[in-house]
């Protein structure tokens, strides 16, 4: 995800065009880049009065998007505002599903495991 303010001229321009037809995504459009401005600049602690905003303010789709977020508030709070992440651990399951999926059927755990230990 890109901050806002570091978009290319032509991405940040496609707000204005739409906002020249419908002025209605405005709205829309401020808590997205509000959201964005969260997940870039670690601020887990603006997150309830994200969700307040978005649920009193906004028409329907954005709303249920915000109220998943109180499933599990405190885990979207940590993501947002801690700088570690999961990232590098979700990609390295993610390959070792990946060759699984493709060994399946196909041969035994020791060709899956030589194939795992030279996929680095």
């Amino acid at each position: 995800m890109t901050h806002p303010e570091h978009l290319r001229d032509e991405d940040a321009d496609k707000p204005h065009r739409l906002r020249e037809r419908d002025p209605e995504p405005d709205r829309l459009t401020l808590y997205v880049r509000r959201f964005a401005a969260m997940m870039t600049g670690h601020h887990g602690d603006r997150l309830e009065n994200w969700i307040a905003d978005v649920e009193r303010n906004t028409p329907a789709p954005p709303a249920p998007f915000a109220r998943i977020f109180r499933r599990d508030f405190d885990a979207v709070r940590n993501g947002l505002s801690l700088p570690r992440s999961s990232g590098a651990v979700e990609g390295d399951i993610n390959r070792l599903k990946m060759l699984r999926r493709q060994m399946f059927g196909r041969a035994g755990l020791d060709l899956l495991r030589e194939r795992v230990l030279l996929a680095r």
